[in-house]
């Protein structure tokens, strides 16, 4: 019996270790990129320029600067991002507002009333 506890206790710390570690690197990496750019400097072919992040944290800046989150960077330039600031995830599928329809957002498309799904008998 005393092994047995032993052995569930070991267990236990194990996987709240892994536990632990999970959630870390799971929060380390949802962080959004984001850069300050000038929004008055699109251009076509490199994107937004990217200014120091002083800019964007003060109101006294010379630029139209704003945060700029993901895209890729090259050359003092990025591309392919947001001005919208991406809602943290849970992790979990579907939404909080009860749909299960998941769209281009990767959750499960079951059917129903208006659904694209086979009917079958």
């Amino acid at each position: 019996m005393a092994d047995t506890r032993r052995r569930l206790r070991s267990g236990t710390v194990v996987l709240g270790g892994m536990g632990l570690l999970a959630a870390a690197l799971t929060s380390c990496s949802s962080a959004p990129d984001k850069r300050c750019v000038d929004r008055g400097s699109y251009s076509l072919s490199k994107g937004y320029k990217v200014v120091a992040d002083k800019n964007c944290k003060t109101t006294k800046s010379s630029y139209n600067s704003a945060w700029y989150y993901g895209g890729k960077k090259k050359s003092g330039w990025v591309t392919g991002g947001s001005f919208t600031k991406p809602r943290k995830s849970s992790g979990g599928s579907g939404s909080s507002s009860g749909s299960v329809s998941g769209g281009s957002h990767g959750g499960v498309d079951r059917g129903g009333f208006g659904g694209h799904g086979k009917s079958g008998g």
